[in-house]
C-alpha cells in the first residue's frame, strides 16, 4: 500500500508543472564538514499558472524555517520528502523565501579532512533534493544561482559564471556567488569544493574554458586535459549548434560514483582518469570528456522527457564522443571502438531483452546501443542530413524537454527514411542487429581485413603463418597485430618464436602488451626478450610482465624487485601494492624492512584512500594474511563505504569469509568495537 502511495505522490508533483513555473532559485549555501550538513537560504521566484491547491519543492529529510511567500510568513508541511505550501500564492508572479538544513546520506560527499577535505555533489541517479531543495522531475527547469561560503584556503565551483568572490567579514572564509543565464533540471546542479589548481584557455568561439586539478596533481594537466579544447572545437562544427552557456570547467574529485558528470557547465569527473605520460597510453579521459561535453548540448540544453527515452541523452553523448575521437584518431579507430561494442551487445542479448525505448532498459543499451542506433541512422541518411536533424532538433526545442518522436520527425522533415521502421527494429526491439552492424563495419578495410583475420582461429597454424608474418611487418593498425598474437597463443613456442620476435620489434606498446598477455611459459631462449617489457612506458604491461617473470624465475626475483621498486602506477597505485606483494612473498628479500612493507600495505586498506587504492590492498592482503584481523576491520569498514562498487566488493568478501567457523568468530569478536554502520553492515552479512 504504501508503494502505491509513493506512486501516486511521485505522479502528482510530476503533474505540477502545467500548474506552476519555477523560473530562478537563489540559495546560499553553508556546507559543514564538521557534522557532514548544508544549510542555507532559499529564494524562488515562481509563476501560478493555474489553479492548484498544493505546490510541492522535493526536499527530502531536511528541516524548514522562516518560510515565507511574497514576504508573508506562512503554514507549511514537511512530509519529509517534499515541502508543501498550501497558503500565500497567488495566481501569477510570486516569490519563496525560507532556510533549511539537511544531512544528506546520498548525493552530497565529504571526502577526507583537512588539506584532504574535498565536498562534491552527484544529483543523477539519486537526485539533488537530497542537498538542495529542488524538483526530481527534470521537466521542471529552472535558473540555478548558488552563493556558497566556505574556508577561504579552498576552492568553491558551482554551475555558471563566478559573479563574485568576496570575503566573509565574520570569519575566515568567502562567499563564492554563481550565476547562471538560462534554465536547466534540477539533477544537474552542482556544488565542487577542493585544494584545487587551475588553468584556463578559450574555443575558437571565445567560451572561457576552466580546467582544475587537485594541487598535487599540477605537472599531470597537460595529459588529463589533452585534446579538451580541439573536442569543443568539433563540437560546436559538427553539432551546428554553438556551446549553449557562457563557460565550461571540469575537475576531478576522488571517490566519484561513476567516471563523470555532466553537471551544466561544470562536469565533475574521477580522479582515476588523472594521468601522467605513461598512464596516458594505458588509458585517457578522452572518451569521458568528450560524452560529458557533449551532454552540454544532449541532456543539458534538451532534456528528455522520461527515463523512457534516455538514449536520447547517453545514446548521443556516446556516439558523439566516437565522432569526436573519430576526428582526432581517425577512420579505423572509430570503426574498432564501434566493433567492440557490438560485440559488447551481442554478448548482452542473450540475456539482456530490454529495448532501448524502455525506462528500464540496461546502461550498456542506453549508452551503447543507442550509439549505434544513431550510426545505423547516420549512415543511412547521410551525414550531411543527419547533421541538419540534429541541428534542426536542438534548435526547435533548447532549453525544453524532449521525446524520440520530436527527434525522429526532424530527420523526417530532411529526409525520406522510414524512421517508424528504424523506430521498430532499433528502439522497441529487444536484442543488437547484428547484422546491419557487420554489414556497416564490412565497409571499412580496415576492418574488413581484421573480420576476416578473426575467421582465420580455427584454422591450423601452418595454413596462416606467412599471412601473419606479413602482417607483423606493416604499419597495420595495432588491433590486427594483437589478433595474430592472440592467436598465436597455443601455439608451440619453437613455432612462433620468429614471429614474436616481429612483435617485439614493432615498439607497439598494444601489441608488445599483448605477447606479455599470452606467454604463460617464457622458454629461457626468450627471457631476456620479454625481461624489456618492464621497461616499456605501459602501466599495465609492468604490471603483468613484473608478475609473470617473478612467478617463473624464482632465481631472479630480487632482481626483478629491485628494478621496480619505485614503480608507483596508476592512481589506485596498481604497481606499487603488486611490488610490496612480491617483496612479502620473496623469501630472504630485504627481511629487515618487510614488517614496514606489511604496514605499508596494510595502510593502502584504510580509510584514509581511496576506494581504488583500498580494494587493490585489501585483495593483496587476504590472499596474504586473511587471519589477520586488522585487515577485516578495515573490510568491515568498506561496508558502508558510499561508493557502491567498493561495498559490494567488501561484502562478498566477507560472506566467502564467514563461510568458516573461524573467521565467523572473528567478525562476531569484533563486533562491538565497530561503530553503529558497521555494525549494521556486518550483522546483515552475518544473519
Amino acid at each position: 500500500m504504501r508503494y502505491i502511495f509513493l506512486l501516486i505522490f511521485s505522479f502528482s508533483i510530476a503533474q505540477q508543472t502545467s500548474k506552476v513555473d519555477f523560473k530562478t532559485q537563489h540559495a546560499t549555501l553553508i556546507p559543514n564538514p564538521i557534522d557532514k550538513s548544508i544549510s542555507g537560504e532559499v529564494n524562488y521566484q515562481f509563476e501560478v499558472l493555474k489553479v492548484i491547491d498544493t505546490i510541492a519543492i522535493d526536499a527530502i529529510k531536511m528541516d524548514f524555517t522562516n518560510v515565507k511567500i511574497n514576504g508573508k510568513t506562512i503554514n507549511f508541511k514537511n512530509s519529509g520528502k517534499a515541502l508543501k505550501l498550501f497558503q500565500g500564492f497567488k495566481k501569477g508572479k510570486n516569490t519563496l523565501t525560507f532556510n533549511f538544513k539537511a544531512t544528506p546520506k546520498q548525493t552530497l560527499y565529504f571526502i577526507g579532512e583537512g588539506d584532504q577535505l574535498q565536498i562534491w555533489t552527484q544529483g543523477q541517479g539519486k537526485f539533488t533534493s537530497h542537498w538542495l531543495p529542488s524538483f526530481d522531475d527534470v521537466n521542471e527547469k529552472v535558473i540555478f544561482n548558488l552563493s556558497v561560503s566556505f574556508d577561504n584556503q579552498f576552492t568553491v565551483l558551482s554551475n555558471g559564471k563566478l559573479k563574485s568572490l568576496n570575503d566573509n567579514l565574520n570569519d575566515k572564509s568567502k562567499i563564492w556567488h554563481y550565476e547562471m543565464s538560462k534554465p536547466m533540471s534540477s539533477y544537474l546542479v552542482m556544488m565542487a569544493i577542493g585544494k584545487f589548481a587551475k588553468q584556463t584557455t578559450k574555443t575558437k568561439s571565445g567560451t572561457p574554458l576552466e580546467f582544475y586539478i587537485d594541487e598535487k596533481d599540477i605537472d599531470k594537466f597537460e595529459t588529463t586535459y589533452k585534446y579538451t579544447t580541439q573536442i569543443f572545437d568539433y563540437f560546436e562544427q559538427e553539432i551546428g549548434v554553438k556551446y549553449p552557456w557562457e563557460i565550461y570547467r571540469q575537475v576531478p574529485v576522488r571517490d566519484f560514483l561513476y567516471s563523470g558528470m555532466e553537471n551544466t557547465t561544470s562536469t565533475i569527473f574521477s580522479q582515476d582518469f588523472v594521468l601522467d605520460e605513461i598512464g596516458f597510453n594505458d588509458k585517457t579521459y578522452i572518451n569521458v570528456n568528450a560524452h560529458e561535453l557533449a551532454h552540454q548540448w544532449f541532456g543539458n540544453l534538451i532534456t528528455a522527457q522520461s527515463g523512457k527515452h534516455h538514449w536520447l541523452q547517453e545514446g548521443f553523448a556516446t556516439y558523439y564522443a566516437l565522432l569526436a575521437e573519430k576526428e582526432l584518431f581517425g577512420e579505423d579507430h572509430f570503426q574498432w571502438e564501434l566493433y567492440e561494442m557490438a560485440e559488447r551487445l551481442q554478448k548482452a542479448s542473450k540475456t539482456d531483452t530490454i529495448p532501448l525505448l524502455n525506462e528500464k532498459a540496461s546502461s550498456l543499451t542506453f549508452y551503447q546501443k543507442g550509439a549505434w542506433a544513431l550510426h545505423s541512422l547516420r549512415e543511412s541518411i547521410g551525414a550531411e542530413n543527419f547533421q541538419k536533424a540534429v541541428k534542426n532538433y536542438l534548435k526547435k526545442y533548447g532549453f525544453k524537454n524532449v521525446n524520440t518522436d520530436n527527434f525522429l520527425n526532424e530527420v523526417k522533415a530532411v529526409s525520406s527514411f522510414d524512421v517508424q521502421n528504424f523506430k521498430r527494429i532499433w528502439l522497441e526491439q529487444s536484442g543488437f542487429e547484428v547484422g546491419q552492424a557487420l554489414t556497416l563495419l564490412h565497409k571499412n578495410a580496415f576492418m574488413k581485413s581484421y573480420l576476416e583475420l578473426v575467421d582465420l582461429q580455427t584454422k591450423p597454424f601452418v595454413d596462416k603463418k606467412f599471412h601473419f608474418e606479413n602482417l607483423l611487418k606493416t604499419e597495420a593498425f595495432y588491433p590486427l597485430k594483437e589478433e595474430v598474437i592472440f592467436q598465436l597463443a597455443d601455439v608451440p613456442f619453437v613455432e612462433k618464436e620468429a614471429l614474436l620476435q616481429l612483435a617485439m620489434d614493432s615498439k607497439n606498446l598494444k601489441v608488445r602488451q599483448a605477447i606479455a598477455r599470452i606467454m604463460v611459459e617464457i622458454p629461457t631462449a626468450f627471457q631476456a626478450n620479454y625481461e624489456t617489457l618492464l621497461n616499456d612506458e605501459s602501466y599495465v604491461t609492468k604490471e603483468i610482465a613484473l608478475g609473470t617473470l617473478w612467478n617463473l624465475f624464482p632465481e631472479k626475483q630480487a632482481d626483478y624487485l629491485n628494478q621496480s621498486k619505485d614503480w608507483i602506477g596508476f592512481n589506485d597505485k596498481n604497481l606499487r601494492i603488486l611490488w610490496l606483494t612480491l617483496a612479502l612473498m620473496t623469501k630472504d628479500f630485504e627481511n629487515e624492512n618487510k614488517v614496514n612493507y606489511y604496514d605499508e600495505l596494510l595502510d593502502y586498506s584504510s580509510p584514509k584512500y581511496e576506494s581504488s587504492i583500498r580494494q587493490n590492498a585489501l585483495t593483496n592482503l587476504l590472499y596474504l594474511n586473511p587471519n589477520d584481523q586488522n585487515i577485516l576491520l578495515n573490510l568491515a569498514n568498506a561496508t558502508t563505504h558510499h561508493k557502491w562498487q567498493f561495498t559490494l566488493f567488501a561484502r562478498n568478501q566477507i560472506r566467502e569469509l564467514i563461510k568458516t567457523e573461524r573467521h565467523k568468530k572473528y567478525f562476531e569478536e569484533m563486533l562491538p568495537g565497530l561503530n553503529a554502520a558497521e555494525q549494521n553492515q556486518l550483522k546483515r552479512l552475518m544473519e
